[in-house]
């Protein structure tokens, strides 16, 4: 997943559910504590939309504050609260841009890719955009394009951004040429947009080179940009690719011991590498029937979207191979990013013969892309030998 403004709403499973609805008693029935609060300026915003919600400045800053909350935290109520504020525009084609931009941004965020994609080319193709719209707009297409490892459109897309924002173009296609055999290149290029004299540390930045790093195999640069990445603001997202960083390389005890500091060590995608590291301590796995009521609620609530981390809960902690290359190959379908590879490559090969034929063709794909990564390289190398 591209590392871009607002492109980390896409991490997959990172958002909490309910198993089943509940229906408090009265009013004053307390159904949930939040590790976060609105403050006193949010709830002025929502009660001055409530009394007249045709003001977009107000709704738009409503939407985008949810959409915030909803990619730090993991809450996918936050996605209906972004929603609500955008409701007089919800369903037009003629939307003001703003907008169309926020409504991409919810369906992007539920892993709607083809709405979103849409909603997003039809704006582009309008006329009358001022120049932050537009690279709003560029920079999310590009990013769900790569989603996809659709690379020659993302990177057509990168190159429109170049003279309307030069920094995040540039980022953005030294990720897209990491995944077409110039990883090293890439790597030195982010390095240099991060050593700007004068620079505050990046975090997005920093995010985006920790997994290069790891594709790379640089076991020294990779913890120290994921710690890098992790000062900035603790998304759920962040948090969950440093804990799978240390459960890869057999360290579940440093990987729990990060997972339950976080403030939203309850989010789904948290909640799961828990329930990994436990099993990998060899505990008894106590998160094991809540995470699985979550996953089928969010399936339940968008089917077929979140198989990316019900593929991890059959492998890591289910041990269902056959289960998980099930999945793994429904949630490949859905997007393609080095995760979802290793993911497949990794249900492949616990699946055995079952999974040679999809080990074969993933193979294909990923020469004919150019990706390097030395973690599937491993796999294979330690499967044939």
């Amino acid at each position: 997943m591209a590392r871009l403004p607002l492109a980390l709403l896409l991490a997959a499973g990172a958002l909490t559910a309910s198993a089943e609805p509940f229906v408090p008693r009265d009013d004053a029935e307390i159904v949930q504590r939040l590790p976060y609060r609105i403050d006193a300026a949010e709830r002025a915003r929502h009660a001055a939309l409530a009394r007249d919600p045709a003001q977009l400045p107000l709704a738009a800053a409503a939407a985008r504050a949810a959409l915030q909350r909803a990619r730090v935290h993991g809450d996918p109520r936050e996605l209906g609260v972004a929603e609500a504020a955008l409701a007089p525009w919800w369903p037009r084609a003629d939307a003001p841009p703003e907008a169309v931009l926020l409504r991409a941004h919810v369906l992007q965020a539920r892993h709607e890719f083809d709405a979103a994609q849409a909603e997003l080319h039809g704006l582009l193709a309008r006329g009358g955009l001022d120049d932050a719209q537009r690279a709003q707009a560029l920079l999310d297409a590009a990013a769900l394009h790569q989603l996809r490892a659709e690379l020659p459109e993302a990177r057509a897309l990168c190159e429109q951004l170049r003279p309307l924002a030069a920094r995040p173009a540039a980022a953005c296609l030294a990720e897209l040429a990491s995944l077409s055999g110039q990883a090293a290149a890439a790597a030195r290029t982010l390095a240099g947009l991060g050593a700007g004299r004068g620079l505050a540390p990046d975090p997005w930045l920093a995010l985006m080179r920790a997994e290069l790093a790891e594709r790379l195999g640089d076991e020294a640069a990779a913890p120290a940009l994921y710690r890098l990445a992790l000062a900035g603001e603790d998304a759920v997202y962040t948090r969950a690719a440093w804990a799978d960083w240390l459960l890869a390389r057999g360290r579940a005890a440093e990987a729990l011991a990060l997972l339950e500091r976080s403030p939203d060590a309850e989010a789904d995608a948290l909640l799961l590498r828990r329930a990994i590291a436990l099993r990998q301590l060899g505990r008894p796995a106590t998160l094991m029937e809540r995470l699985r009521e979550r996953l089928a609620a969010a399936d339940r609530r968008e089917p077929g979207r979140h198989a990316r981390e019900q593929a991890r809960f059959a492998l890591d902690v289910q041990a269902q191979p056959h289960e998980a290359l099930r999945l793994a190959r429904v949630n490949w379908a859905l997007q393609r990013e080095p995760a979802d590879a290793l993911l497949l490559l990794r249900a492949a090969l616990a699946a055995g013969r079952d999974g040679d034929a999809t080990r074969a063709q993933l193979a294909r794909q990923l020469r004919d892309k150019g990706w390097q990564d030395v973690r599937l390289t491993a796999l294979d190398r330690s499967f044939a030998s």
